[in-house]
């Protein structure tokens, strides 16, 4: 029962985020097919998630658990439900002394399982004036631990005007979520070097104005 409620949970909350932003995807790189990969993207609210998630074809979506904070998540049973159950998200908790195992070996387990991820590679959400912080090493560990895995660049466009840090109701603008080409860790690629190149490629996503 629960299982069936969390998919009709789903399916509610994606008519209602397109409904309120009106989310379209731009498959810039890559094309919308059923391929494990690893969406890295942008982070400026608690709107991200929903978002990618939502514009992902049903089948995709269904194989896709985004990498999320339990600290946050699991606040309360709402929230445990929507994270743990509608998102299936893996849950790292940041507090390094509640952490029971390595957060990246549980990145690495969903990847075995077969699942894609949604990835965060800032850290958190990006409140400074520039259009990215620079990227923790995580996404590097888990591209060096499973480097076949295609690692697509996801902007998230418009979002900051969507939902403003502190609000909890969102504007109603036009939102789009970018897909750019695959990235894979290069032989003896060193951390620095491969954060600098996905962090690149993420920023070469952001729309010009002739693009709007």
């Amino acid at each position: 029962m629960r299982a069936f409620l969390a998919v009709v949970t789903g399916q509610i909350l994606a008519i209602f985020c397109r409904f309120i932003t009106a989310v379209r995807a731009d498959w810039r790189g890559i094309e919308p097919v059923r391929r494990q990969r690893i969406y890295y993207a942008n982070h400026t609210s608690n709107a991200d998630l929903p978002l990618i998630w939502t514009v992902l074809p049903p089948l995709m979506r269904r194989e896709t658990r985004p990498v999320a904070a339990a600290d946050y998540w699991l606040k309360n049973k709402l929230r445990a439900f929507a994270g743990g159950e509608v998102f299936r998200a893996v849950l790292i908790d940041r507090r390094k002394e509640h952490q029971d195992a390595d957060p990246i070996d549980k990145i690495v387990a969903a990847l075995d399982e077969g699942a894609s991820i949604i990835i965060f590679p800032e850290g958190g959400r990006n409140r400074s004036e520039d259009p990215l912080m620079p990227f923790k090493a995580g996404l590097y560990n888990i591209a060096k631990a499973r480097p076949g895995v295609d690692l697509v660049p996801t902007w998230i466009d418009n979002i900051a005007s969507i939902m403003p840090s502190g609000e909890i109701i969102p504007v109603p603008l036009a939102c789009t979520v970018i897909f750019g080409a695959p990235l894979h860790v290069e032989e003896n690629e060193d951390k620095d070097g491969f954060l600098n190149r996905t962090s690149a490629a993420l920023l070469e996503l952001i729309p010009t104005r002739d693009d709007t």
